[in-house]
């Protein structure tokens, strides 16, 4: 890995990939950090034949060796991270506070925060995101209201019972009188988090400063972002998004890191587009083609199960990502999938009222009428999963990958052909994209 610290970040709408690469550069790293999201997201790792999804743990758990962090900016259902810890534990894993830390200041899920968020769904009609109702948004909904409980509130009984007296009266009320909710039994959420806090004490310190000392040590450290910059707060397709930032400049406040102390950026984009959830799509396939690519690519979320929608590769909407993150290298992910089809499109860039765009826009009706404009690329019809260097790819692989690089204007550096840890490579050969 080229830099002591490096964040990698989705480059379309999540669901890129982003876990496996995450293990397969860990290997080269000391540390590594989740700064944002919550149980909302998940990374699938393939060790073997092992399958491991993540949604709080980072992916580099599964390293020997390496600190994996729990930064403040994540939002933490400590129900569902215990269960996490407990599992890959009976998997022969070790979990305990030489190699998790948990940021004192991570912000916590409470029950209401997951009622809260499904029946505010259903109130939202046809603007209704598509949340996975996991309380993340209304969690970080109190935090910005400076009303949330945090991981080291749990740690002190007289704070999290005055904490969480002031909230329920207010949640309560609502609840009951607006939605008609029956109220939440004080008691026993209680006693149910502070058992989880002392389950998880071990694990919570200052992550910031862990992280400094780390940085004056000449650490390498690999920063994992959940889902994807098209679903940032700010810059995604608003408000079909999630409720953190999703870009590489959430790494500093969700981690407590400097910008000076980033030393590269890489993006991770799939070979084509998918997207989970409700939304605006450009490139979306209908039919036979959406589901070849939903079937070979499983195409299915790792959190929740439901369907991915398939689409072809939108340049202009990760020209856009490259530009705002300042993505410096990609990681180009399951290029397989595509190995059975004759002819490949790319989005180049838009139509909207009679007008070409290179990039995406903020308006919403850009969203609901723009039309991708496409250039097509001749596909390769041969089988690349068991490629190892760039070398042992057909050569329209390699072009389709060429033209990718030109039209977003950076290059791609990693390429995965499968879920393995082996079917991933640096793009280092005498063919290597220039």
């Amino acid at each position: 890995m080229d830099g002591k610290r490096l964040v990698l970040i989705g480059a379309q709408w999540g669901d890129e990939g982003k876990g496996k690469i995450i293990d397969w550069l860990t290997q080269d790293v000391d540390i590594v950090v989740r700064f944002q999201g919550g149980n909302n997201a998940g990374h699938t790792v393939v060790v073997g034949d092992d399958k491991h999804v993540f949604h709080l743990l980072p992916s580099g758990i599964l390293h020997k060796g390496k600190v994996c962090v729990i930064g403040n900016g994540v939002v933490i259902d400590p129900e569902i991270l215990i269960k996490e810890i407990e599992q890959i534990f009976a998997k022969g894993y070790k979990v305990e506070a030489t190699n998790l830390i948990i940021s004192d200041r991570a912000h916590v899920i409470l029950p209401y925060h997951k009622v809260w968020d499904k029946l505010k769904e259903e109130r939202l009609g046809n603007l209704k995101i598509g949340t996975t109702g996991r309380g993340i948004g209304p969690c970080y909904v109190d935090k910005f209201d400076r009303t949330g409980i945090r991981m080291v509130d749990l740690l002190d009984k007289d704070i999290f019972k005055m904490k969480l007296k002031v909230n329920l009266e207010y949640k309560n009320e609502v609840l009951t009188k607006i939605f008609e909710y029956k109220p939440f039994d004080f008691q026993q959420i209680y006693e149910d988090y502070l058992y989880f806090g002392e389950k998880l004490s071990s694990f919570v310190k200052d992550a910031a400063l862990y992280l400094a000392e780390a940085v004056k040590s000449d650490k390498k450290i690999l920063f994992e972002g959940a889902q994807g910059t098209f679903l940032d707060v700010d810059f995604g397709t608003y408000p079909f998004v999630t409720s953190s930032s999703t870009l590489a400049g959430g790494a500093c406040v969700g981690a407590g890191i400097g910008p000076s102390r980033i030393d590269k950026v890489l993006g991770v984009a799939k070979a084509y587009t998918t997207r989970v959830g409700e939304g605006p799509f450009p490139t979306q396939l209908e039919g036979d083609s959406m589901q070849h690519l939903q079937k070979k690519g499983n195409e299915f979320g790792a959190t929740t199960g439901r369907p991915r929608r398939c689409g072809w590769f939108d340049a202009a909407l990760v020209r856009y990502a490259v530009d705002v993150n300042g993505i410096d290298e990609i990681a180009l992910t399951k290029l397989d999938v595509l190995d059975d089809l004759k002819e490949i499109k790319i989005c180049v860039g838009y139509e909207f009222e009679g007008k070409r765009y290179q990039y995406p826009v903020s308006d919403f009706n850009f969203w609901s009428k723009a039309k991708p404009v496409y250039e097509e690329i001749a596909g390769w019809c041969s089988e690349t999963s068991s490629a190892h260097s760039i070398d042992d790819l057909p050569d329209n692989a390699v072009a389709y990958i060429n033209r990718i690089s030109e039209l977003i204007d950076t290059d791609v550096k990693i390429v995965s052909v499968g879920s393995k840890r082996a079917q991933t490579f640096y793009m280092n050969s005498e063919k290597e994209i220039k």
